[in-house]
């Protein structure tokens, strides 16, 4: 059975217990709907002070094993959480930093994508409450103030990328479709990383809440680590957290946990 509250947050899709907290894994962390709580447009959201220190004091215990794996672009994650000394793969692969402050780029000519971004900007002057995110190397066109648009937004992304050609690749979400890099995916950002150190020879623990995340819960779950699902709904994830809330009450009691190992020591 759980041992604590927050263990007892943590519940697996086969009914086994709950991973032992381990100072040998290697954390990889959504962010929208993981770290942080969704909000209806992707520049309101807000970021609790304590998160910061919260990810400074995990990548500390791990040896600098964390990285950040979103569908953001880094400089909007380092804006945020004002991560530019962590490990953050952006635009779901596309652009990776590593430990050693190095960005990795996808190459392609983005000449076609800009021109799309363009039409998707004159189909949101017509309906306003959609909302485009143009991140450089991929477009998000969210819909959640305007969900009785969702069959047409993903039609024109659909379009959108036939066009484009086999480079590009519609990725859906949460009420958002999006066109990305095509063969980039979280589950290969992290593959990438676990060659690297600090992360090699560690366990891969991957948490994340959207269909964009199942790429990654399918890499770890293969490689014997463990994939965490944050709210409802089907995934490929072992394990499952209620929500952002508790992903990071989760993470603290790791933190304190290993904290309290080592004054003991």
């Amino acid at each position: 059975m759980p041992s604590n509250e927050h263990d007892a947050a943590l519940t697996g899709n086969n009914r086994e217990e709950p991973p032992a907290f381990s100072p040998e894994w290697a954390f990889f962390l959504d962010v929208d709907g993981t770290l942080l709580d969704i909000a209806d447009h992707p520049h309101s959201i807000r970021v609790d002070p304590g998160l910061r220190h919260l990810l400074r004091e995990l990548l500390a215990l791990t040896d600098g094993a964390l990285a950040l794996v979103s569908g953001r672009a880094i400089a909007d994650i380092d804006r945020l959480l004002a991560s530019a000394n962590f490990c953050v793969a952006g635009q779901h692969g596309a652009e990776r930093r590593d430990a050693a402050g190095r960005l990795h780029l996808h190459r392609l000519s983005l000449g076609k994508l800009r021109r799309a971004g363009l039409r998707l900007r004159r189909l949101v002057a017509e309906h306003p409450q959609l909302v485009l995110e143009d991140k450089g190397m991929s477009l998000a066109l969210h819909y959640r103030l305007a969900p009785q648009l969702g069959e047409e937004v993903r039609d024109v992304m659909r379009a959108m990328v036939d066009k484009l050609g086999d480079r590009f690749e519609l990725q859906t979400g949460k009420m958002v479709f999006e066109i990305k890099v095509g063969g980039t995916d979280k589950g290969a950002a992290i593959e990438e990383y676990m060659r690297e150190k600090p992360f090699r020879k560690r366990l891969p623990v991957f948490v994340g809440d959207d269909l964009t995340d199942e790429a990654g819960f399918e890499f770890v779950n293969r490689v014997g680590g463990h994939s965490i699902k944050v709210g409802e709904g089907v995934s490929s994830a072992r394990w499952r957290l209620a929500d952002a809330n508790a992903v990071r009450a989760w993470l603290g009691t790791f933190i304190d946990r290993h904290r309290s190992a080592d004054q003991a020591s």
